[in-house]
């Protein structure tokens, strides 16, 4: 009798979106260190910048929307420090989805020396941007555990649970980079696109509206946005105090995951013709 011998590559497909971290890790997390450092490169404040930026950003959206506009939150006590620090975690989580939104199209066109390495694991790029993106995210978390301790004097022990609300997310965003890394290579439109598209996905998500405030008829887009649901998810850890929809989660979790999956697919199919138009 006859024993099939599975082709090593077979455990390669089912690993799929997560070859990259199995596999290469080491150059998965150095091409990440290089990412975070070289953004830095030649800033006098250095990595700084990754706690500053935040802060500031915060205060213009603040002043905007909750001096100028007197907007307030349901639920809170209507100060203007529970404002700023529900407005803050909404921005983060924005920000990082956005980031890697934004760059997305350009990881593939952008490293034309990488594409044509042929030992070089392309699918790593992703990751790489992904890692990034987290890590300007929890700085951003800093931030935030910062002012909530100095404006209102308290830090929730469920804030600890942020990374399993953002891994969600983290897993979606990858599909995303795998997705339009490849089309933009063969459509460079979707980098104009992006950038409209981020700024929508701020606006028409929860993080700086409360959905619940909104007509009923608009909440379904609000509600559509794969923000959203994060956003709160978020906020009920880091700001409310109370363990998140785990359900949800996982159901989000299992969609993200599916999604991935279809990027990373779409990302090998395409790969071998990159060289070519690049």
């Amino acid at each position: 009798m006859t024993v099939p011998v599975q082709h090593p590559s077979a455990a390669i497909r089912l690993a799929g979106p997560f070859d990259a971290w199995l596999h290469h890790r080491s150059l998965t997390l150095e091409m990440a260190k290089r990412d975070i450092l070289g953004r830095y490169r030649g800033a006098s404040f250095g990595l700084l910048w990754s706690l500053l930026s935040p802060f500031f950003m915060l205060l213009i959206y603040t002043v905007a929307f909750g001096y100028l506009l007197k907007s307030r939150w349901p639920g809170t006590s209507g100060n203007m420090a529970d404002f700023a620090m529900l407005l803050s975690v909404g921005l983060i989580v924005h920000g990082f989805f956005a980031e890697c939104l934004n760059r997305a199209p350009v990881l593939v066109v952008s490293n034309p020396n990488l594409v044509k390495r042929i030992v070089f694991p392309l699918q790593v790029l992703p990751w790489t941007m992904v890692l990034s993106a987290l890590f300007h995210a929890f700085a951003n978390f800093l931030v935030y555990i910062a002012l909530n301790l100095a404006l209102r004097g308290e830090i929730m022990p469920t804030a600890l649970l942020l990374p399993l609300v953002m891994l969600p997310l983290a897993i979606a965003a990858l599909g995303v980079g795998w997705l339009l890394s490849s089309l933009s290579v063969f459509l460079r439109d979707i980098s104009q696109v992006t950038g409209l598209l981020a700024t929508a996905m701020l606006f028409l998500s929860s993080a700086i509206v409360p959905v619940e405030t909104l007509p009923e008829h608009f909440q379904w887009v609000f509600r559509l946005n794969p923000l959203t649901f994060i956003i709160d998810q978020a906020r009920e850890v880091a700001f409310w105090g109370r363990m998140p929809d785990w359900a949800g989660l996982c159901l989000y979790a299992a969609g993200a995951t599916l999604f991935a999956y279809l990027g990373y697919a779409v990302f090998q199919k395409t790969r071998r013709g990159f060289a070519d138009v690049l």
